[in-house]
């Protein structure tokens, strides 16, 4: 069976290349999964519906990412990330992915531009904001509720904003909003954050911020914009109409599992599960980063589990050769 330029198997009834490796999703754990699979001079390509970076670019400041001591905005570890991939011939291809083909014998990946045959497949697709699901979020979405501190918070200057959340990410994106807004509200449903204890420490010594203890948003309220938002506090049912311009919302986030869904094995949650290999419950498919069934989901966890995921898959790429 004869085989292209840098191992790429060419079946010639079909008169079609199959690809070594495709990896779906550029943020953090694709480029990092691009560049391991590049730099082993697999035939790979990354495919991207949207620029890259991933969550990364919603981070205002990276602190905990080794090697940066002074810390490095998100943009720029992105991108360095992504030339870094580049440098060893990762093709990065703007594409939406809408489905994969799953047998045995075959695996493809359906995109906006046709359909590509692939012998292994690594989902990097991370996950999205969750939204509160109350009244008003919807309609407001882009009129003052936002879930990107950093895109949004220069739009608030001197005014009251509120952040819903009490992980690292609310807490870190609260601190934030300092920096542009008068008064910042962190509204959280238990009696004590969830933030690392140094984030915690941070926010209670920012004079600009105030938390609101064992309390839920019921409803946002405004029609052009917010006005404020509707509280109840869980344990006396006491409610409480919080006037404020902006409400950001980092409650968690939810898988972008489409792709999985009916064909991979999902936790309860919807994230994807893999073994320590990183191979999904289908043979020749991986996950990494974000999407993943995990503990923690930092850009450190999201690398480590790309660059397993990519050797991996390279280990599988060879079985297959190995036996025609």
């Amino acid at each position: 069976m004869p085989f292209g330029n840098r191992g790429v198997l060419i079946f010639p009834e079909q008169k079609k290349i199959v690809h070594d490796l495709i990896i779906i999703g550029a943020g953090p754990a694709g480029l990092t999964a691009g560049l391991y699979a590049a730099r082993s001079r697999l035939d790979v390509i990354l495919f991207e519906r949207l620029s890259p970076g991933g969550q990364i670019l919603t981070t205002d400041w990276v602190e905990n990412y080794p090697g940066f001591p002074e810390g490095i905005s998100g943009f720029d570890l992105v991108d360095r990330m992504k030339r870094q991939a580049e440098n060893f011939g990762l093709v990065i291809e703007g594409r939406e992915v809408s489905g994969l083909e799953l047998s045995p014998e075959r695996k493809a990946v359906v995109t906006d531009k046709g359909t590509i045959q692939t012998k292994a497949i690594i989902l990097a697709c991370g996950a999205s904001p969750q939204k509160l699901g109350v009244e008003g979020e919807d309609l407001l979405t882009g009129k003052g509720v936002s879930y990107c501190a950093t895109c949004d918070g220069p739009f608030y200057r001197d005014q009251a904003v509120a952040v819903v959340g009490g992980g690292d990410t609310a807490v870190e994106e609260a601190i934030f909003l300092t920096r542009f807004a008068s008064k910042v509200y962190l509204i959280h449903r238990r009696d004590q954050l969830r933030a690392t204890q140094l984030l915690r420490d941070r926010a209670m010594a920012q004079e600009k911020i105030e938390i609101i203890w064992d309390t839920v948003v019921e409803r946002i309220s405004g029609e052009d914009g917010v006005k404020g938002l509707e509280l109840r506090h869980v344990k006396t049912g006491e409610r409480l109409d919080l006037p404020v311009e902006g409400a950001f919302i980092f409650v968690g986030y939810q898988p972008n599992n489409d792709l999985g869904k009916g064909v991979l094995e999902l936790d309860e949650l919807g994230f994807v599960i893999t073994n320590n290999d990183m191979e999904t419950s289908v043979p020749g498919v991986f996950a990494a980063g974000d999407i993943r069934s995990k503990l923690l989901r930092q850009v450190s966890t999201a690398v480590g589990e790309a660059a397993t995921a990519a050797f991996a898959a390279e280990r599988y790429i060879e079985g297959l050769a190995a036996s025609v």
